[in-house]
C-alpha cells in the first residue's frame, strides 16, 4: 500500500477510481483457470499475450482524468514514455 501513496494525486486518482486492473486480472485468471495445465512456460505466456490482445479490443470507455495522469506520467517518467 505504501508505494501507492508515493505517486502524485493525479496518478492515484486514475488508479483507484478505475477497475481496469482488476478487470484484466480477472480475465487472465479466468483463462488460466479454464486451461488448467500448460506444457511449458512459453505456452502460458503465449496464451496470456493473446488474451491481453482480446481484452484490449474490448476496452472502449476512456479512463476518467486520464489526461492529467498522462501528463504527470510524462513528467515523472519522461525517459520511459514514447513521444506522442
Amino acid at each position: 500500500m505504501t508505494p501507492f501513496f508515493a505517486y502524485p494525486a493525479d496518478i492515484r486518482k486514475v488508479i483507484y477510481t478505475t477497475n481496469a486492473i482488476e478487470s484484466v486480472n480477472m480475465s487472465l485468471r479466468k483463462i488460466i483457470k479454464n486451461r488448467g495445465s500448460f506444457p511449458s512456460d512459453e505456452s502460458a505466456v503465449k496464451l496470456l499475450y493473446l488474451a491481453l490482445q482480446n481484452i484490449a479490443r474490448k476496452w472502449t470507455m476512456p479512463i476518467k482524468e486520464w489526461k492529467a495522469a498522462l501528463n504527470r506520467f510524462a513528467i515523472l517518467f519522461g525517459d520511459r514514455m514514447p513521444a506522442l
